[in-house]
């Protein structure tokens, strides 16, 4: 895939080392997504868990998917899950992507950074459970919507989770951008939360909480798992990411990212 190169970058002095990036240039494409494979693992991202739909069902690349403060990435990526996004016959719907990188991304004290933003037009639905930007061991996530086994009818609410507990929440707004970046510290295996609105820079809104801190370096999934809560939906639910990337400490807090100049 045809993204920026870190090794050629440089790298504002305010910022942590940057470890891996997801940022796209104009000329990245969906189509190159398909060129992954588990017998090529090439560009920045793994691509497997999906349903079995086109590419561009699940995924789209342009200008108006980022966040307008994000000066690092020139495009930014929709990523979709609908009533085809069964993975592997499961039950949940999943569209989900996976940094490839052969950076150590499970030590030390890193920053795990990502912008969020829906639309009204495929609107998540509030009456299932999303996971989204999660550890394959869910030490730490997002969730949006009506958590499995509650009993109300829907819930608006996007909540930051350490362990399956919430730390932090707010009402998910259409147009909206959300900027997050995950605090993680592996060797003292604590997780804290930096949050921001727009174009804001990051503060910190949550300190560190004990978890069980832990990634193989290939297990942190960008995108969204929806469980079915006992029901299903086939309507298409469209979620906007940007300003993807791992860096060390110490945190960069402006939202423009490690490229803008």
């Amino acid at each position: 895939m045809k993204y920026f190169l870190w090794a050629v970058m440089p790298i504002a002095a305010e910022c942590g080392e940057v470890l891996w990036s997801g940022f796209f240039n104009s000329s990245s494409t969906v189509k190159e997504f398909d060129e992954w494979s588990w017998s090529n693992q090439i560009g920045d991202f793994q691509w497997y868990i999906h349903g079995d739909g086109e590419t561009s069902d699940y995924l789209g690349l342009s200008e108006g998917f980022k966040n307008p403060a994000d000066k690092s990435d020139e495009q930014g990526i929709r990523i979709t899950i609908d009533g085809t996004s069964s993975w592997n016959g499961q039950t949940m719907m999943r569209s989900e992507l996976i940094p490839q990188t052969q950076e150590d991304l499970g030590s030390g004290h890193l920053f795990y950074h990502f912008s969020l933003s829906t639309n009204e037009t495929n609107a998540p639905n509030p009456k299932f459970e999303h996971q989204i930007a999660f550890f394959e061991s869910h030490f730490t996530e997002l969730k949006y919507g009506l958590l499995s086994g509650d009993s109300a009818a829907k819930d608006n609410t996007l909540r930051w989770c350490v362990s399956s507990e919430t730390h932090w929440s707010t009402e998910l707004q259409a147009g909206h951008w959300y900027n997050f970046a995950y605090d993680i510290d592996f060797d003292a295996q604590t997780v804290g939360l930096w949050a921001s609105n727009g174009t804001d820079a990051l503060t910190q809104v949550v300190k560190g909480v004990s978890a069980s801190t832990s990634t193989n370096s290939a297990d942190f999934h960008i995108g969204q798992l929806r469980l079915d809560n006992g029901g299903t939906d086939k309507a298409a639910e469209d979620w906007f990411w940007s300003g993807i990337f791992v860096e060390k400490a110490p945190i960069s807090t402006s939202v423009a990212g490690p490229l803008a100049e």
